[in-house]
Protein backbone atom coordinates (compact mmCIF):
# COMPACT_ATOMS: atom_id res chain seq x y z
CA UNK A 1 0.00 0.00 0.00
CA UNK A 2 1.36 3.09 -1.14
CA UNK A 3 1.13 6.68 0.81
CA UNK A 4 -0.58 8.21 -1.57
CA UNK A 5 -3.50 5.26 -1.51
CA UNK A 6 -3.55 5.57 2.07
CA UNK A 7 -4.19 9.63 2.08
CA UNK A 8 -6.66 9.10 -0.72
CA UNK A 9 -8.25 6.16 1.87
CA UNK A 10 -8.35 8.70 4.58
CA UNK A 11 -9.99 11.68 2.64
CA UNK A 12 -12.33 9.61 1.58
CA UNK A 13 -13.60 8.10 5.07
CA UNK A 14 -13.37 11.85 6.29
CA UNK A 15 -15.69 12.96 3.57
CA UNK A 16 -18.07 9.72 3.89
CA UNK A 17 -18.40 10.63 7.79
CA UNK A 18 -18.00 14.68 8.23
CA UNK A 19 -22.26 14.43 7.93
CA UNK A 20 -23.67 13.21 11.39
CA UNK A 21 -24.56 9.99 10.99
CA UNK A 22 -27.26 8.06 13.12
CA UNK A 23 -24.32 6.74 15.75
CA UNK A 24 -23.51 10.54 16.05
CA UNK A 25 -26.73 11.53 17.15
CA UNK A 26 -26.89 9.21 19.22
CA UNK A 27 -23.57 9.99 21.17
CA UNK A 28 -24.70 13.89 20.84
CA UNK A 29 -28.30 12.24 22.80
CA UNK A 30 -26.03 10.22 25.44
CA UNK A 31 -23.88 12.87 26.15
CA UNK A 32 -26.11 15.31 26.73
CA UNK A 33 -28.03 13.07 29.62
CA UNK A 34 -24.61 11.70 30.69
CA UNK A 35 -21.95 13.63 30.76
CA UNK A 36 -18.83 12.48 27.72
CA UNK A 37 -17.26 10.67 30.30
CA UNK A 38 -20.06 8.23 31.09
CA UNK A 39 -20.93 8.33 27.66
CA UNK A 40 -18.02 6.54 26.20
CA UNK A 41 -19.47 3.17 26.22
CA UNK A 42 -21.38 4.30 23.29
CA UNK A 43 -18.21 5.25 21.67
CA UNK A 44 -16.80 1.44 21.97
CA UNK A 45 -19.91 -0.21 21.29
CA UNK A 46 -20.28 1.93 17.96
CA UNK A 47 -16.43 0.66 16.90
CA UNK A 48 -17.20 -2.51 17.94
CA UNK A 49 -19.73 -2.73 15.12
CA UNK A 50 -17.20 -1.80 12.77
CA UNK A 51 -14.67 -4.47 13.97
CA UNK A 52 -17.29 -7.22 12.90
CA UNK A 53 -18.01 -5.32 9.72
CA UNK A 54 -14.34 -4.73 8.75
CA UNK A 55 -13.57 -8.30 9.74
CA UNK A 56 -15.91 -9.91 7.09
CA UNK A 57 -15.00 -7.60 4.58
CA UNK A 58 -11.35 -8.77 4.98
CA UNK A 59 -12.19 -12.06 4.68
CA UNK A 60 -13.91 -12.06 1.78
CA UNK A 61 -17.46 -12.59 2.59
CA UNK A 62 -18.03 -8.86 2.25
CA UNK A 63 -20.30 -9.39 -0.92
CA UNK A 64 -22.51 -11.54 1.70
CA UNK A 65 -23.25 -8.28 3.19
CA UNK A 66 -24.11 -6.21 -0.07
CA UNK A 67 -25.84 -9.33 -1.54
CA UNK A 68 -28.32 -10.44 1.21
CA UNK A 69 -30.07 -6.97 1.59
CA UNK A 70 -33.20 -7.70 2.63
CA UNK A 71 -31.74 -9.32 6.06
CA UNK A 72 -29.88 -5.95 6.67
CA UNK A 73 -32.80 -4.43 5.95
CA UNK A 74 -34.74 -6.27 8.97
CA UNK A 75 -31.49 -5.02 11.33
CA UNK A 76 -32.04 -1.84 10.17
CA UNK A 77 -35.39 -1.58 10.85
CA UNK A 78 -34.49 -3.36 14.24
CA UNK A 79 -32.47 -0.37 14.76
CA UNK A 80 -35.02 2.32 13.77
CA UNK A 81 -37.92 0.86 16.26
CA UNK A 82 -34.96 0.42 18.96
CA UNK A 83 -33.82 4.18 18.56
CA UNK A 84 -37.61 5.60 18.15
CA UNK A 85 -38.24 3.34 21.83
CA UNK A 86 -35.86 4.75 22.86
CA UNK A 87 -36.30 8.38 22.02
CA UNK A 88 -40.10 7.94 23.19
CA UNK A 89 -38.88 7.03 26.63
CA UNK A 90 -37.13 9.72 26.83
CA UNK A 91 -39.58 12.23 25.75
CA UNK A 92 -42.24 10.43 28.20
CA UNK A 93 -39.39 11.33 31.08
CA UNK A 94 -40.03 13.75 33.68
CA UNK A 95 -38.28 16.56 33.57
CA UNK A 96 -35.55 16.56 36.38
CA UNK A 97 -35.12 12.57 36.43
CA UNK A 98 -32.41 12.45 34.54
CA UNK A 99 -28.99 12.66 36.40
CA UNK A 100 -26.15 12.96 34.63
CA UNK A 101 -24.06 11.44 37.58
CA UNK A 102 -25.65 8.47 38.45
CA UNK A 103 -25.11 5.91 35.27
CA UNK A 104 -24.91 2.32 36.68
CA UNK A 105 -22.55 -0.40 35.25
CA UNK A 106 -25.55 -1.91 34.13
CA UNK A 107 -25.93 1.11 32.33
CA UNK A 108 -22.67 1.56 30.83
CA UNK A 109 -22.97 -2.36 29.19
CA UNK A 110 -26.60 -0.98 28.11
CA UNK A 111 -25.14 2.15 26.63
CA UNK A 112 -22.18 -0.23 24.97
CA UNK A 113 -25.11 -2.46 23.38
CA UNK A 114 -26.68 0.44 22.38
CA UNK A 115 -24.05 2.12 20.63
CA UNK A 116 -23.32 -1.31 18.83
CA UNK A 117 -26.73 -1.93 17.24
CA UNK A 118 -26.99 1.67 16.02
CA UNK A 119 -23.53 1.00 14.46
CA UNK A 120 -24.38 -2.15 13.12
CA UNK A 121 -27.64 -1.62 11.58
CA UNK A 122 -26.03 1.35 9.87
CA UNK A 123 -26.37 0.59 5.44
CA UNK A 124 -24.30 3.02 5.00
CA UNK A 125 -21.50 1.07 6.95
CA UNK A 126 -22.17 -1.72 5.33
CA UNK A 127 -22.22 -0.49 1.52
CA UNK A 128 -18.69 1.41 2.55
CA UNK A 129 -17.13 -1.79 4.20
CA UNK A 130 -18.29 -4.51 1.38
CA UNK A 131 -18.04 -2.02 -1.78
CA UNK A 132 -15.42 1.26 -0.87
CA UNK A 133 -13.16 -0.12 1.17
CA UNK A 134 -12.15 -2.95 -1.00
CA UNK A 135 -10.93 -0.52 -3.84
CA UNK A 136 -8.04 0.48 -2.01
CA UNK A 137 -6.70 -3.27 -1.52
CA UNK A 138 -4.02 -3.93 -3.63
CA UNK A 139 -4.39 -7.71 -4.35
CA UNK A 140 -1.41 -8.32 -5.80
CA UNK A 141 0.56 -7.46 -2.16
CA UNK A 142 -0.95 -9.20 0.86
CA UNK A 143 -4.07 -8.16 1.98
CA UNK A 144 -4.44 -8.55 5.45
CA UNK A 145 -2.18 -6.17 6.39
CA UNK A 146 -4.04 -3.48 4.38
CA UNK A 147 -7.31 -4.57 5.76
CA UNK A 148 -6.07 -4.22 9.30
CA UNK A 149 -4.31 -0.32 8.30
CA UNK A 150 -7.81 0.84 6.77
CA UNK A 151 -9.54 -0.77 9.25
CA UNK A 152 -7.25 1.14 12.05
CA UNK A 153 -7.33 4.00 10.48
CA UNK A 154 -11.55 4.39 9.84
CA UNK A 155 -11.70 3.27 13.32
CA UNK A 156 -9.40 6.21 14.35
CA UNK A 157 -11.26 8.65 12.33
CA UNK A 158 -14.85 7.82 13.49
CA UNK A 159 -13.35 7.60 16.61
CA UNK A 160 -12.39 10.86 16.54
CA UNK A 161 -16.07 12.18 15.31
CA UNK A 162 -17.77 10.26 18.02
CA UNK A 163 -15.38 12.34 20.51
CA UNK A 164 -15.72 15.21 19.08
CA UNK A 165 -19.68 15.07 19.17
CA UNK A 166 -19.51 13.82 22.53
CA UNK A 167 -17.60 16.84 23.87
CA UNK A 168 -19.40 18.97 22.21
CA UNK A 169 -22.80 17.63 23.75
CA UNK A 170 -21.14 17.50 27.09
CA UNK A 171 -19.50 21.22 26.89
CA UNK A 172 -23.67 22.60 25.60
CA UNK A 173 -25.16 20.68 28.52
CA UNK A 174 -22.69 21.61 31.31
CA UNK A 175 -22.81 25.90 29.79
CA UNK A 176 -26.38 26.30 30.17
CA UNK A 177 -27.08 23.39 32.32
CA UNK A 178 -29.49 26.37 34.24
CA UNK A 179 -31.50 26.78 31.00
CA UNK A 180 -31.06 23.04 29.90
CA UNK A 181 -32.41 20.91 32.55
CA UNK A 182 -35.90 21.83 32.07
CA UNK A 183 -36.05 20.39 28.15
CA UNK A 184 -33.29 18.02 28.38
CA UNK A 185 -35.56 14.66 28.24
CA UNK A 186 -36.99 16.57 25.65
CA UNK A 187 -33.61 16.92 23.69
CA UNK A 188 -32.43 13.69 24.69
CA UNK A 189 -35.48 11.95 23.19
CA UNK A 190 -35.67 13.99 20.32
CA UNK A 191 -32.10 13.69 18.87
CA UNK A 192 -33.01 9.86 19.44
CA UNK A 193 -35.83 10.22 17.08
CA UNK A 194 -33.68 12.28 14.09
CA UNK A 195 -30.85 9.44 14.66
CA UNK A 196 -33.78 6.82 13.96
CA UNK A 197 -34.96 9.07 11.14
CA UNK A 198 -30.92 9.09 9.36
CA UNK A 199 -30.97 5.52 10.06
CA UNK A 200 -34.27 4.61 8.34
CA UNK A 201 -33.41 6.54 5.26
CA UNK A 202 -30.32 4.97 4.36
CA UNK A 203 -31.03 2.35 1.80
CA UNK A 204 -27.97 -0.68 1.55
CA UNK A 205 -28.22 -0.21 -2.27
CA UNK A 206 -27.59 3.74 -2.46
CA UNK A 207 -24.34 4.93 -3.37
CA UNK A 208 -22.02 5.75 -0.46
Amino acid sequence: MTQHVLIAYVATVFIFLVSPGPSHIFMLSASLSHGIDRSWPVIIGDLTGHVWQITIAAIGLASFMYAFQEFFMAVKWAGVFFLVYLGLSQLLRKSGTTDRSAVSTQGRTTMFWKGFLTSSSNPKAIVFFAALLPQFINLSQPTTHQYVILGVAYIIIDGCFLLFYGVCAHWIARRFEEHLDKYLNKISGSLLIVSAVLLGLRDIGEEA
